[in-house]
């Protein structure tokens, strides 16, 4: 006899939910891998660079997290109002099944799935809403990392545990909809009662009348209706407390749209905001990187906390405070981070047997992080974006198509609109932040490379404009290498007058990236300290003699620019004041009124492997 196969299906609203949580799901793990392979130690993610997203990154993981936020309260909306809770229930039954063999065992290891499923997303949730609220750490974004590899390992297991249970047809039951599950109605026990005593009277009416001529049923007779009082009567009072049943896909789309609605109002009201009070002028702190001045006192800060980024003891993550005031010209700012170690090696120089040798890492594709110097940025724009990431920052080895491939393989800093003004100061611990100066960059659309770029000898920085009075301040001291050049000799373009006095300077020499420097340790050399290369000066230099990699060509007042600054190092924190007017007069600048946004960003002896926050800071301006 043949066998048929029986055609199994499921209820159109599982259907439903399943493959919007399957969409959003590919979204969220696609944009996450391309995010995740911007760390180094996940660069091996950059192998599927050509299938990951590259223009719609941030843009799409953030609002992707809201679908799927929502779509979980839809979920369990829909369990609860169908009644089919029952699916993933955790009973003594399918617990007994785990001991059982065939349908059974399946069948309770695809409900053991489902809920380290179910954590993976709760973990999912609150890691990313952490790292979106600026409260993260570390651990937070390993914890989120490791959810997204339980869920990715889910999948292969949720099919394999499905075909185990009913092969081929039980896998395609997800494709068969059933049409709408409704709710069933609510146990009433006075029609359990009325039954019964339906079958009462029929059962006496049986015994006491054997041999009655057989008549016409009434309606006294009809087991429809009551036996004691008006037949209407139960009907009516099952009328009074009946409620209204409502499509359990209705309840779980309504449930999605409340949960929407109540996350984007929370999420406009917990906004990151720094008001700039108004001071007298007075009033106004000294730029001297010493944050004891009056007014900061009675400045509450803002907290910011900051992951993503390289070194910070291996953690890539530091707090960040920020406090302002102007007095109607100038703003002041007093940013304090956390930093475990003083970090002035940039790119120091050592003498061989052999020659000049630049200490560096990945210094010729510009993502040197070991020695190099402490920085700090600041971004400003009025670009009402949520995240930078796709405006101002492009991941992936090849943002731009028809431009060179980035030598780093994390991305490149342009806007697409030429209108966009998006200013970056950066102040950095030994080029130029002992002397006052911090670099006025801005980001910009992509600009030409040059001939070494084009041919992947240089690093291409896509529309990153570096502040062109910058040169006139400080220099590295040798000539800039092509790919792999600097693991030959380089020739310093200057060495000191005198390399002992240098050697002091330096203070207590210690190679190791990750030890700090002594207090008052200078690792740059001025132009009056310094003389031009020569091989007989050179002679004179013992092997093994450490000289700077940076050179101060100017470090006096002329010609620095509106902005200025001042920092200090103690107790493993850095103290940075910056001054700058609230217009800015100088080209790109964004004016600091209420309005403008912010964001901040550390780096420990990192050439671009900064700290970050997901959500901008709001400035409001007295």
């Amino acid at each position: 006899m043949r066998r048929l196969a029986i055609r199994r299906r499921t209820d159109i609203g599982t259907i439903l939910l399943h493959w919007l949580v399957v969409i959003t799901l590919m979204t969220l793990i696609a944009t996450g891998l391309r995010i995740a392979a911007d760390e180094p130690e996940h660069a091996w993610l950059l192998v599927f660079d050509r299938v990951l997203p590259k223009h719609v990154v941030w843009t799409g993981h953030l609002p992707a997290a809201l679908v799927l936020c929502a779509l979980a309260v839809a979920y369990i909306a829909y369990l609860i109002s169908a009644r089919l809770f029952r699916r993933v229930q955790i009973d003594h039954m399918r617990i007994a099944g785990l001991l059982k063999t065939g349908h059974a065992r399946w069948s309770a290891i695809n409900v053991l799935l489902y809920w380290i499923f179910f954590v993976a997303m709760m973990a999912e949730f609150v890691t990313g809403a952490q790292l979106y609220l600026g409260q993260a750490s570390d651990l937070v974004v390993r914890i989120h990392l490791l959810g997204t590899w339980f869920i990715l390992g889910f999948v292969p297991a949720h099919i394999a545990a499905n075909w185990a249970m009913g092969g081929f047809t039980q896998l395609v039951r997800i494709f068969r909809p059933s049409g709408f599950a409704s709710a069933a109605p609510p146990f009433d026990p006075m029609e359990l009662v009325v039954q019964l005593n339906h079958q009462i009277a029929a059962a006496k009416r049986n015994q006491t009348r054997p041999f009655q001529r057989e008549r016409k049923p009434s309606d006294a007779d009809s087991p429809q209706a009551p036996v004691h009082g008006n037949p209407t009567e139960h009907h009516r009072l099952r009328n009074a407390r009946s409620t209204v049943q409502a499509n359990p896909l209705v309840v779980a789309l309504a449930a999605a749209i409340v949960t929407v609605g109540f996350v984007l109002p929370v999420d406009w009201a917990v906004q990151d905001r720094l008001y700039i009070r108004k001071v007298a002028t007075t009033e106004l702190p000294i730029l001297d990187g010493d944050a004891s001045d009056a007014v900061w006192l009675t400045v509450k800060p803002l907290t910011v906390w900051t992951a993503f980024g390289g070194n910070f003891d291996g953690k890539g993550e530091t707090k960040i405070d920020v406090r302002a005031v102007h007095d109607g010209e100038r703003v002041y700012f007093c940013f304090v981070w956390d930093d475990p170690t003083r970090s002035l090696k940039h790119l120091p120089m050592i003498k061989r047997e052999d020659g000049w040798y630049v200490l560096q890492d990945r210094y010729d594709i510009a993502d040197a992080h070991e020695y190099h110097e402490d920085k700090f940025a600041v971004l400003l724009t009025q670009l009402d974006a949520t995240v930078p990431g796709d405006r101002t920052f492009h991941v992936g080895p090849t943002p731009l198509p028809d431009k060179p491939t980035t030598l780093s393989g994390r991305g490149l800093h342009y806007t697409g609109d030429p209108n966009a003004a998006v200013e970056v100061w950066q102040w950095k611990a030994s080029s130029s932040g002992p002397y006052g100066w911090i670099d006025q960059d801005r980001f910009g659309l992509p600009v030409e490379p040059t001939p070494t770029q084009s041919e992947g000898l240089s690093a291409y920085r896509g529309g990153f404009i570096s502040d062109p009075h910058a040169a006139k301040v400080y220099g590295t001291n040798f000539e800039t290498q092509p790919l792999g050049g600097y693991r030959h000799p380089v020739q310093p373009r200057r060495l000191p007058k005198s390399w002992r006095a240098t050697l002091q300077a330096l203070g207590r020499v210690d190679l190791d990236p990750n030890h700090s420097e002594s207090d008052g340790a200078r690792w740059w050399m001025t132009e009056a300290e310094s003389e031009p290369y020569s091989p007989e000066h050179d002679s004179e230099i013992p092997v093994g003699a450490i000289i700077p990699g940076l050179i101060i060509v100017n470090p006096s007042d002329e010609g620095f620019g509106d902005l200025r600054g001042a920092a200090r190092w103690a107790a493993g924190r850095w103290m940075l004041e910056a001054s700058r007017t609230l217009k800015g007069d100088h080209p790109g600048a964004v004016p600091i009124v209420t309005g403008t946004y912010m964001r901040l960003a550390a780096f420990d002896h990192a050439q671009i492997h900064h700290t970050r926050h997901l959500r901008p800071i709001l400035l409001e301006v007295e």
